[in-house]
């Protein structure tokens, strides 16, 4: 067994606490890579330019990305962020599913429609544990680029629009393991999602409001 010095492990140990705590930062600018993972691509989504910067659109009946990575796998705690623009569609829509390979173990950001509007569902299954933060009554207009986080301390699960929270459920999750990303759709490839989404952002611990990406200006 190699054996470092006290001072080179501390190091060591620094250097792998850092890198736990650096987010992972997906950028859709592009469509054969996203966070420097290659993807695989499902009909006809296009990179499209946008007051906020390049992102990619989603035409909510047959376009998708796929990407072999998990990037929350592992984690205890975690921020999952995304700023995106819903357009229409179907009622339900499931935009990005992160998902635990050969296991139902998964995390999901949804949304539905209802009268032109559209209200925020984060849904985590994992381990013996299932919650669905989703309020019907919290509307928000169609068209428009918002910003949406869920948040998980070890202890509570919080999901929030623009900053703002809108549920909270105190529960327990597994960290899931390894597993793959579906963009535009759910992994089994139903519910697609018409609109277009700038970017995603996983951080391996609880994130304030404050430490959030930016709310997009109207």
């Amino acid at each position: 067994m190699k054996v470092f010095p006290a001072t080179t492990a501390v190091v060591l140990i620094c250097g792998h606490l850092a890198m736990a705590q650096t987010p992972e930062v997906w950028t859709f600018d592009r469509l054969d890579g996203i966070g420097g993972h290659q993807t695989t691509v499902l009909g006809s989504p296009h990179v499209i330019d946008t007051p906020l910067g390049k992102a990619v659109e989603f035409n909510g009946v047959d376009s998708a990305l796929v990407v072999d990575v998990h990037p929350l796998a592992g984690a205890a705690t975690y921020t999952w962020e995304a700023i995106f623009r819903p357009d229409g569609g179907e009622q339900a829509q499931r935009w990005l599913h992160l998902q635990e390979t050969g296991t139902e173990n998964r995390m999901l950001f949804e949304l539905r429609i209802v009268d032109n509007q559209w209200y925020f569902d984060s849904f985590v299954f994992s381990g013996a544990s299932s919650k669905a933060l989703i309020d019907p009554k919290l509307l928000h207009p169609l068209g428009a680029w918002y910003h949406v986080a869920a948040v998980y301390d070890g202890r509570e699960f919080r999901n929030y629009v623009n900053g703002v929270q809108e549920g909270a459920a105190e529960i327990h999750f597994d960290p899931q393991g390894a597993g793959r990303t579906s963009v535009g759709v759910r992994m089994n490839l139903v519910n697609y999602f018409k609109g277009a989404i700038r970017v995603a952002r996983f951080t391996r611990r609880a994130l304030s409001p404050a430490e959030f990406l930016p709310v997009p200006a109207r």
